[in-house]
């Protein structure tokens, strides 16, 4: 009975959800705790669920479940929680991703790190591309493999059992004493991970795990498996363009960045990256043979990609993360120069990953010198030639710039290039990212897209649709755009004078770079250091609660950038560098314009901010 009425309420919400748990990649900040994700939609929702309350008002003013669908979204939280009721255990315990093997990697990281024992149990086959020589050598995870023909000859086991299912069911379980997690996989959607009970302290670590590496199963694979769950039928096997999708969106990225290599279509920017980092860690384990690995990151970086190469660092020995200083009174090229003529010394391998522009200050370095320090040649303590780098290139901010094709900057240093789906790609409309090479690194994209299919995290077919329809007016969006920040820059420098904005010369704009964010410090008051950090502190948020007050269509409390309409306001420090160290994260506001918004309304709000301060 309980079952019922939880599935028909279910089925109530999906007519009536609002649109935007469908299609948007990016949630507002000023109705979202994130050390409250996930739990305090939940808690909301189950009361609309107690009192029957179904209605679209009532969905639309639940809390933010996690402010970027990559980590979660209102239709992953309503999908565990359903499932979790039909096996009665709390909705924490049961997580979908889009991948259909990381959910096995999340445990195994973990009993790695806890030197513990796993056993993985299976009575069909093991997931495509699960490899389990890479994941021993590579990765460093130990682990029993068994196959048995029924649930009941899983063997007694000190450690952890996991057990695979793939018999494309979304519902209740068998989940046995003996299982500690159940993975239900579907070929079509992703997976679902079940925790026992007695292992609730995994969820935390495994959790981080969908954070950094994956991303939680789409809204649209969700609502198909909700859809599975309300109606119980099997997933509709849809007419698919996807290959010749697929050879759309790689023909448009060869254009857009001047390439003639393969790009890597990943299920979002981190996947991307991970993709990468191990992709990389497997070459160099296999071409220089005991030899340390040196991912060299700057420590301001997006929070996101700093954790990450910490991440990876703490399970494999020889790998180490070095700090890359880029921002401010550092200089890239000059950093790197000391960092590369370091690692030569100790006869490391060079990994680099830094973003152009920087994020958030918006700096590019001198492009010629970047060229000369990465090409110089580099002697080891012994005086043998050192191992020249790999170049990784974030580059969301500016996908748009010509670095790696034929003739260009960096076409003679190894450089892999990588962007944020979800920015100008799609607009805000998906997570997927892509990479791609130059000439020089195609062994290594080799590499990197092995590591793309073990942990499942290629873009999903419908992913590739959205940016299929999108890319074609990347280009005009990204120069409309800039226009856009361009005007509002100038008109803040002209009212407010005493404010320091970081944004690319118009001589930076003229070679190609033409962002659409700039970070605004304003101007302060105090006695104190500390007085005048606190005060400039409230005054971001005074301004950034003023523009979502008073434009409110457009104007939203946000960690966005390159959407196709709005604007969007965020402070770094408590947002996109939330797991950087303290020293290094910037109290500063950072603002994204998108092609389509009312520049005008916001000048007139920014000036009465202006008159209020």
């Amino acid at each position: 009975m309980e079952a019922t009425k939880m599935l028909n309420y279910t089925k109530e919400v999906l007519k009536n959800m609002p649109t935007s748990w469908l299609n948007l990649t990016t949630h507002r900040l000023d109705i979202y705790e994130e050390k409250l994700a996930k739990t305090q939609f939940l808690e909301q929702f189950e009361n609309l669920f107690n009192n029957n309350n179904s209605e679209s008002s009532a969905l639309n003013e639940l809390p933010t479940a996690y402010d970027y669908i990559r980590l979660g979204h209102p239709l992953s939280c309503l999908l565990e929680w359903s499932i979790a009721n039909l096996n009665k255990l709390p909705a924490n315990n049961v997580i979908s991703f889009s991948s259909k093997t990381i959910a096995v990697l999340a445990i195994l990281r973990k009993n790695l790190l806890d030197n513990k024992n796993t056993q993985i149990i299976y009575t069909e086959e093991l997931p495509d591309g699960f490899d389990v020589d890479v994941l021993r050598s590579v990765y460093g995870y130990k682990f029993e493999l068994k196959k048995v023909e029924e649930l009941s000859a899983i063997p007694a086991f000190d450690g952890s059992t996991i057990f695979i299912s793939q018999q494309n069911e979304i519902g209740t379980i068998n989940l046995l004493k003996n299982i500690d997690f159940f993975i239900n996989i579907s070929a079509q959607l992703g997976s679902v991970l079940l925790v026992n009970k007695e292992n609730e302290s995994y969820i935390p670590a495994i959790q981080h795990v969908r954070r950094r590496e994956t991303i939680a199963m789409t809204p649209a694979n969700c609502l198909t498996a909700l859809k599975v769950l309300t109606e119980a039928s099997s997933p509709n096997k849809k007419e698919s363009n996807a290959e010749t999708n697929k050879t759309f969106v790689l023909d448009s990225i060869a254009g857009i960045t001047g390439t003639n290599t393969k790009a890597l279509l990943g299920s979002s920017g981190l996947s991307i990256q991970y993709a990468i980092m191990m992709g990389l860690v497997h070459n160099a384990l296999e071409k220089h043979k005991g030899k340390a690995i040196k991912f060299v990151v700057p420590p301001n970086c997006y929070g996101g990609t700093n954790d990450q190469a910490r991440r990876v660092a703490a399970c494999i020995d020889n790998v180490e993360v070095v700090d890359l200083p880029v921002d401010g009174d550092n200089d890239m090229v000059q950093s790197i120069d000391v960092v590369l003529n370091k690692i030569a010394k100790e006869d490391a391998i060079p990994y680099i990953i830094a973003e152009i522009p920087t994020n958030p200050r918006v700096e590019v370095p001198d492009l010629i010198q970047l060229k000369a320090v990465l090409t110089k040649e580099r002697k080891t303590a012994t005086g043998e030639i050192a191992t020249d780098p790999v170049f990784i290139l974030d580059q969301t901010f500016c996908p748009n710039v010509h670095f790696l094709g034929e003739g260009e900057i960096l076409s003679t240093v190894r450089t892999i290039a990588y962007v944020s789906g979800s920015k100008f790609p799609s607009g805000g409309l998906c997570t997927a990212g892509y990479c791609v090479g130059n000439t020089k690194t195609e062994a290594l994209m080799e590499k990197i897209e092995k590591h793309l299919r073990l942990c499942d995290n290629v873009a999903t077919n419908f992913q590739v649709e959205i940016l299929a329809k999108q890319m074609p007016s990347m280009i005009q969006r990204i120069d409309d755009a800039y226009k856009n920040t361009r005007e509002f820059v100038s008109f803040i420098k002209e009212t407010l004078p005493a404010a320091k904005i970081n944004f690319v010369s118009q001589e930076l704009a003229t070679k190609g770079f033409t962002p659409s964010v700039f970070s605004l410090d304003l101007p302060t008051k105090g006695n104190t250091a500390e007085e005048k950090e606190a005060y400039k502190r409230a005054l971001n948020y005074k301004l950034i609660n003023l523009m979502i007050k008073e434009i409110p269509n457009e104007s939203k409390f946000c960690v966005s950038y390159g959407q196709l309409s709005g604007c969007y306001w965020t402070i770094p420090a408590t947002s996109t560098q939330g797991t950087t160290k303290e020293g290094d994260k910037d109290y500063i506001v950072r603002v994204s314009l998108s092609p389509d918004m009312d520049v005008e309304l916001h000048k007139k709000v920014f000036l009465d901010f202006v008159g209020k301060i």
